[in-house]
C-alpha cells in the first residue's frame, strides 16, 4: 500500500479496527530496532489511518513513523491527505511549501488537530452557540472542497451538531451544499428528508429520500415516506399528497448541479462551460472529464427525470465511478 492509497474508497470509520491496527504499529515501533519491523508497524499505522480517520492518534502513529524513516515525501502525503479530510483548505495546503518536515512535521499535524478537530464533538465544544464562530464555519463550508468522502462524512457530522443545536436552516443550507459535492452521502439525504418531513416541507423531503434511495436502493428510505404520506390522516381525512411533477424535480436536480463545485474551483471552469451551448450529454462528459461527477449524477438525473432512459442508464455509471473514487 502506498503513501496515496490512504485516501481510498473508505466509507465509514470503524474505529474497533483502526484501533487494533495502532495497537500492532505501537508493538511494532517499540522493536524497530530492525528496518523489518518498522516497516511492519508503517504498514499497520496506514491500516488504523484507513480503517478510521477520525481518531487523531491514528494520524500521530502514522507521522512519527514517517519521521522515523526520515520520509520526507512520507510526510507530506500523511499532511496534504489530513488536509484533505479537513476540506482541502488551500491555506492549509501552501503551509507544507519550504517547511522542514522532519523537524516540523509533527507540530504541523497536531497543530491542524487542534484547530479542526476530527471528532466532531470536540469542535462543537467550540463552535455550536458561539454565533462567532459559527458564521466563520459557515464562510468556510462555502468556499471548501468536500467532494472527498472523508471530509463530507466529516463535516456532515459537524452541521448535524448544528441541527442538534436548532439551527435548522443553517443545517440544511449547508447539507445541500455538502450533498452537491458527494450525492452519494445517501445519510444524510436521509437526515435531511426527515427535518423536512417534520416541517411539513413534504416536496422537499421526497427530493432527498429520492436522492438517497437512488444511491442505495436497499434502504427504501423513498418508498417508506410516500406509505406514510397516503396513509397521513388530518382529523379522520386522508392528505392528499402526489409526487412533485417532473418540473420541480428537474428543478431541484438543476439547483444542486449548480451547487456541486466548489466556490474555489470554479473559475476555471467558466470558460470551458460557455462553449458546451446546449448539448447536455457533451456537457456531461465535460463533467467527468474535469472530475465534478456530482455535476454530472445531478445533470443526468435531470435527463432520467424527464424519461431519457440513455441518460438513466448514465447515471448508474457516474454512481459506480464515484465509488470506485474517480
Amino acid at each position: 500500500m502506498t503513501d496515496v492509497d490512504i485516501n481510498q474508497k473508505l466509507q465509514h470509520p470503524r474505529r474497533s479496527l483502526g484501533n487494533r491496527h495502532r495497537s500492532q504499529a505501537v508493538k511494532f515501533l517499540k522493536i524497530s530496532e530492525k528496518s523489518e519491523n518498522l516497516n511492519w508497524a508503517e504498514q499497520s499505522a496506514k491500516q488504523a489511518v484507513l480503517y478510521d480517520f477520525t481518531n487523531p492518534e491514528n494520524w500521530i502513529i502514522l507521522t512519527k513513523i514517517k519521521i522515523i524513516k526520515g520520509d520526507i515525501e512520507g510526510i507530506r502525503a500523511v499532511l496534504k491527505e489530513l488536509f484533505t479530510i479537513l476540506g482541502r483548505d488551500p491555506e492549509l495546503l501552501s503551509q507544507l511549501k519550504d517547511i522542514n518536515l522532519i523537524k516540523n512535521g509533527m507540530d504541523l499535524l497536531n497543530a491542524g488537530l487542534k484547530v479542526d478537530p476530527l471528532d466532531p464533538d470536540k469542535w462543537a465544544k467550540e463552535v455550536v452557540g458561539n454565533d462567532e464562530e459559527t458564521q466563520k464555519f459557515k464562510n468556510r463550508v462555502e468556499k471548501l472542497d468536500l467532494r472527498d468522502i472523508r471530509a463530507n462524512i466529516l463535516f456532515s457530522r459537524r452541521i448535524e451538531r448544528l441541527r442538534d443545536f436548532n439551527n435548522e436552516e443553517l443545517f440544511i443550507h449547508l447539507s445541500r451544499i455538502i450533498l452537491a459535492q458527494r450525492p452519494s452521502n445517501h445519510e444524510t439525504w436521509n437526515e435531511l428528508g426527515k427535518l423536512h418531513e417534520r416541517r411539513g416541507e413534504f416536496d422537499d423531503a421526497w427530493f432527498c429520500y429520492d436522492q438517497a434511495q437512488t444511491y442505495f436502493p436497499t434502504i427504501k428510505v423513498r418508498d417508506r415516506y410516500k406509505k406514510r404520506m397516503e396513509a397521513k390522516m388530518d382529523g379522520g381525512a386522508t392528505i392528499p399528497w402526489k409526487e412533485p411533477i417532473v418540473k420541480n424535480r428537474v428543478d431541484f436536480l438543476k439547483k444542486m448541479q449548480n451547487m456541486s463545485t466548489p466556490k474555489n474551483f470554479r473559475g476555471n471552469l467558466e470558460d470551458e462551460q460557455e462553449q458546451l451551448e446546449n448539448d447536455d450529454y457533451l456537457k456531461i462528459t465535460t463533467l467527468r472529464k474535469q472530475g465534478n461527477l456530482s455535476g454530472a449524477f445531478f445533470l443526468a438525473r435531470q435527463l432520467a427525470a424527464e424519461g431519457d432512459e440513455e441518460a438513466k442508464i448514465l447515471v448508474k455509471e457516474i454512481m459506480e465511478e464515484m465509488n470506485n473514487g474517480n
